[in-house]
């Protein structure tokens, strides 16, 4: 954060690269910072912050013990930059480390310690992507917001094909004799043919062929081929790839 020194004046959003969040994103002119958080099962995994009323008494990092399930999510909001920047700066000069790493969380606590008024701000959504299956799950909740006429492109090719809403299909995109979605993101140019893809992303420039895939990210410029399969299937039969 400290390296965006420069930007830290007035007021200053904080917003973590990979979260997305749905909120109602107003902050309250009475406190000094608002603290966005969620309510979580597995609170001894992230920072979380004791309340007393509508104020923030105190920050925790990854508790061993329960003290509270108001997670900090990576979304903050201070009326002043300036200060933010002076207590980053003291960590930075003093090698204040936890575990060979310095925290937010300090710089947070010795701004509370001056006085000044933290408050809670709630999401009603907060996503992650902060690994594949995050991110696959990510994907699933952001198609449910996307207006319908925003998810198949006028530009995109579909032949003898199914597209499952809700899915996203960019422009020059050609679908040919293969089912996509639900939940299934493809980006420009890619080709996907006698396949099926479901729950997945797929970036651009990528071609699928015969190919079953789900719950899975491909990136840009991949090729997924596999061979039709040649059977002859008896009854009661099962066959697992």
């Amino acid at each position: 954060i400290y390296c965006a020194e420069p930007s830290l004046n007035g007021k200053v959003v904080v917003a973590f690269a990979d979260t997305l969040f749905k909120a109602d994103f107003r902050f309250d002119e009475e406190a000094d910072a608002v603290i966005f958080v969620k309510k979580v099962e597995n609170p001894e995994a992230f920072g979380v912050v004791k309340l007393d009323g509508e104020r923030i008494t105190d920050f925790v990092e990854k508790p061993k013990d329960f003290v509270s399930d108001l997670a900090i999510i990576g979304i903050y909001y201070f009326k002043s930059g300036e200060s933010l920047a002076s207590e980053l700066k003291y960590l930075l000069d003093n090698k204040v480390l936890v575990n060979g790493e310095y925290q937010l969380t300090d710089a947070l606590e010795n701004m509370k310690q001056k006085g000044l008024l933290f408050k809670p701000g709630m999401v009603y959504e907060w996503l992650d992507c902060g690994n594949k299956d995050a991110t696959v799950y990510t994907n699933q909740r952001i198609l449910t917001y996307l207006p319908k006429e925003e998810l198949v492109s006028k530009d995109a090719t579909i032949i003898n094909s199914t597209i499952l809403e809700p899915s996203f299909i960019d422009e020059g995109v050609v679908v040919e004799n293969s089912v996509v979605g639900p939940y299934a993101s493809v980006g420009k140019n890619t080709k996907i043919q006698s396949s099926v893809v479901k729950n997945s992303i797929i970036q651009q420039n990528t071609i699928i062929e015969n190919s079953v895939i789900a719950n899975s990210m491909l990136g840009n410029f991949v090729q997924l081929k596999f061979k039709p399969l040649d059977l002859s299937v008896g009854d009661y039969s099962t066959i697992k790839q």
